[in-house]
């Protein structure tokens, strides 16, 4: 089982952006977390009655988790590790904006078992920084960087993004080389995307800005030359890692085993059924300290829910997308794909893409659905 924790709060709400999220505004901190405390509490008790096992890894996103008090986040910490001993997670993981922490605060981050912390750095260009609405410098992040590791931090993540507008090939490729040289052992790299109910795509739409896939291309494909050149691996479409520095938890999504979501907005999947937590935060923390769970919406995840979403995420791993999810008239599209060297089975009868096929991902597993 795998753990997740939604903390939806932001300074500023970047113009890209499509998560749930808010300024904390007159929210309670105080029943905020113990809201979360208590909706862990409560999932923990009806998982233990109907089904038993452990809790590998745990997650905070948001939003910022980073902008919780070392109060706040103990105390919480506090309720949690009663139910899911940390020092006996695989993965403690953490989210975070440079703008938010200081050395002292990654020291005590470290003093709670946190063992990965994620940093949304998006650029290490200062007009694209700025462009993209975050609150952070380039040296600012790459100082941030060298706090996490003088603390001792064992895996560092520096989130990016490419084909911003304005963004040259050339600003990637140094935002890239810095990232490189400043020691993060993880890298997302991803495409931007322009999502609905985001300022972004209200400006797409009015036509200021554009999108060309031939030039998203050419981000991917550089980005993917310097980093494996740097001894990263490429173990999912949008993910690099050096040996050992995986990411468990994401890698339970991509396989499709049960995770529970706390906090507003959170999305779990149990036993069949997804469960998404409301996207309100005051209702969420009123109706969880009332009734021990938030409201939410069920519904399940049939058979060919689940097959369908094995071929869109296990495709876009290097362990490939097992043949067992494919359907028999879906077969004769694997030597076609060979053919056009776009990918390979393996010994383990897995589709694992390669080359331009990499890049093709979401066309691939459109056609194999």
């Amino acid at each position: 089982m795998h753990l997740y924790v939604h903390i939806p709060f932001c300074h500023r709400i970047c113009p890209y952006c499509a998560f749930f999220k808010h300024t904390p505004a007159s929210t309670d901190m105080k029943l905020f977390i113990r809201a979360l405390a208590r909706e862990a509490e409560f999932r923990a008790a009806a998982l233990s009655a109907s089904r038993g096992g452990e809790t590998s890894t745990l997650y905070f996103g948001g939003g910022t988790p980073s902008m919780l008090s070392d109060t706040h986040l103990g105390n919480l910490m506090e309720s949690l590790d009663r139910l899911i001993p940390v020092d006996s997670l695989d993965e403690f993981s953490f989210e975070a904006n440079p703008a938010t922490f200081t050395e002292k605060k990654v020291r005590f981050w470290r003093s709670l078992g946190m063992n990965r912390v994620s940093l949304g750095v998006q650029s290490l260009d200062a007009r694209i920084l700025r462009l993209l609405g975050r609150e952070h410098t380039p040296e600012q992040a790459l100082r941030s960087v060298e706090m996490l590791h003088n603390a001792g931090m064992p895996h560092v993540n520096m989130d990016l993004m490419f084909a911003i507008p304005g963004q040259s090939l050339s600003v990637w490729e140094n935002t890239l080389r810095e990232a490189v040289r400043a020691g993060t052992d993880h890298i997302s790299a991803y495409n931007l995307t322009y999502e609905e109910d985001t300022e972004f795509f209200r400006s797409l739409s009015r036509g200021e800005k554009i999108q060309d896939p031939d030039e998203d291309a050419a981000y991917f494909e550089l980005a993917e030359n310097i980093l494996e050149a740097a001894g990263m691996r490429h173990y999912e479409t949008s993910n690099y890692a050096r040996e050992g520095a995986r990411s468990p938890h994401n890698m339970a999504y991509w396989k499709g085993e049960d995770y529970v979501g706390i906090g507003p907005g959170a999305v779990s999947t149990i036993d069949g059924v997804r469960y998404s937590n409301t996207r309100n935060t005051e209702t969420y923390i009123r109706t969880t300290l009332e009734n021990g769970l938030p409201e939410s919406e069920r519904e399940p995840v049939t058979a060919e829910d689940y097959r369908l979403e094995r071929i869109a995420l296990m495709l876009r791993t290097d362990e490939g997308l097992p043949l067992k999810y494919l359907l028999p008239e879906a077969l004769p599209l694997l030597e076609h794909y060979r053919t056009l060297e776009l990918a390979d089975v393996s010994a383990e009868q897995c589709l694992i893409l390669k080359g331009r096929g990499r890049l093709l991902v979401d066309a691939i597993a459109a056609e194999l659905c």
